[in-house]
């Protein structure tokens, strides 16, 4: 093809060469960082064994962990911590929120936020909760692939943290944190339409703090999640 040919358009050079002129323009898209890795995985591993059809070229999907919380009584902090991952919109885009709930008390325990889906945020918020709260007996989440990758579940198994995972599609059974989230958007982020990444962190903190410390929570009789985790605690420590 030669654009500025002297005879023939570009019309005509595409009609003789059986081409179409929205193919002549085309640019082919880069390919993501992810899939040039999984892209190289997969060429390694069929140098190695070149006999392998798809089913053996699949790379194994996560463990999902049982449900351990049906039936369960929860009367004591950190006894059972869940956590979930919710979008936070901005102004212009969205970023993503985990936090760390301590079932019993309903304190937020810990929270990170990101402008990506990546495990490894994920995996922060539990890290810095049993830092400064100590380790629950269970961890609680839905099966998303951010809670069921390694990196996430390293961190509990590490720290002798049985897993619990909900069933499919059952959102009720991690119903705690999405109340949460209710009250978080509500009462923060729709009436901020936060700017800057920046501004969510200092807004979604100062809620956060407000949630804990200072808004009476009616399934405790009014009482604070700190005022329930502190109680709770107390008492476990005076039992010890």
């Amino acid at each position: 093809m030669k654009p500025d040919h002297r005879d023939l358009s570009v019309r005509r050079q595409c009609s003789l060469l059986s081409l179409t002129r929205s193919g002549l323009y085309y640019h082919p898209r880069g390919e993501s960082a992810e899939s040039l890795t999984l892209m190289t995985l997969i060429d390694r591993q069929f140098l190695e064994t070149p006999w392998y059809g798809s089913r053996q070229m699949a790379h194994p999907e996560h463990r999902i962990y049982p449900y351990l919380l049906k039936d369960l009584a929860v009367a004591r902090p950190n006894q059972v911590w869940c956590a979930d991952i919710s979008y936070i919109p901005m102004r212009r885009g969205v970023l993503y929120l985990v936090p760390i709930m301590d079932w019993h008390s309903r304190k937020a325990l810990s929270w990170r936020l990101s402008n990506s889906m990546d495990a490894g945020f994920c995996a922060e918020a539990p890290e810095e909760a049993m830092a400064r709260y100590g380790v629950p007996e269970i961890f609680n989440t839905d099966q998303g692939s951010q809670f069921t990758s390694t990196d996430f579940t390293r961190v509990l198994l590490d720290a002798n943290v049985k897993i619990s995972m909900d069933g499919r599609g059952r959102w009720i059974d991690n119903r705690m944190i999405e109340r949460l989230w209710r009250s978080l958007k509500y009462e923060c982020v729709y009436l901020n339409a936060f700017e800057t990444g920046s501004e969510a962190r200092k807004g979604i903190a100062a809620w956060i703090g407000y949630y804990n410390e200072i808004r009476p929570h009616s399934s405790h009789g009014g009482r604070t999640p700190d005022e329930i985790y502190a109680t709770g605690k107390h008492a476990l420590r005076a039992a010890a």
